[in-house]
């Protein structure tokens, strides 16, 4: 695997969202960065479905800023409608995480793509982890078998 390549996975996420009337602009569309936040969504649905929240890894010892992060708009959303987050975890052998983004609306219509890469920072000196931590190289050898 090249250094900066992504492979796709079979570890995936899914979660329901309803557009609130706070995320939408003047005229009743989500507000393009409230996408991010749906993003996030995904990722905590996807922790919580795979051991690896936020708090998973903070009880490690580290933290997980987003360092890129990319969105596509296909269709607009308006308030008051239902959104399926669909969240894949891309493999990379560097020492980041990586997902790609799926949004639906009710129709199963693709509203949104994108992708976030997060990597690792430690609690104890704010230090970038230049290799993966040794906790996430376990957890995915412990997911190898759904890659």
């Amino acid at each position: 695997m090249r250094k900066d390549s992504y492979t796709p996975t079979a570890l995936t996420a899914s979660v329901i969202i309803r557009v609130r009337f706070s995320e939408t602009d003047p005229l009743g569309i989500v507000w393009h960065g409230n996408y991010i936040k749906y993003f996030e969504e995904g990722r905590e649905a996807f922790g919580r479905k795979y051991g690896l929240s936020y708090l998973d890894v903070q009880r490690e010892g580290y933290a997980t800023p987003i360092v890129k992060s990319l969105c596509e708009h296909k269709k607009m959303v308006q308030y008051g409608e239902q959104l399926r987050v669909e969240t894949h975890y891309m493999l990379t052998s560097v020492a980041k995480l990586v997902f790609r983004y799926f949004l639906y609306n009710k129709a199963d219509e693709l509203v949104c793509t994108g992708e976030t890469v997060q990597v690792f920072t430690s609690l104890a000196d704010n230090s970038l982890a230049l290799y993966p931590p040794p906790f996430y190289e376990k957890w995915k050898n412990k997911m190898k078998e759904l890659f």
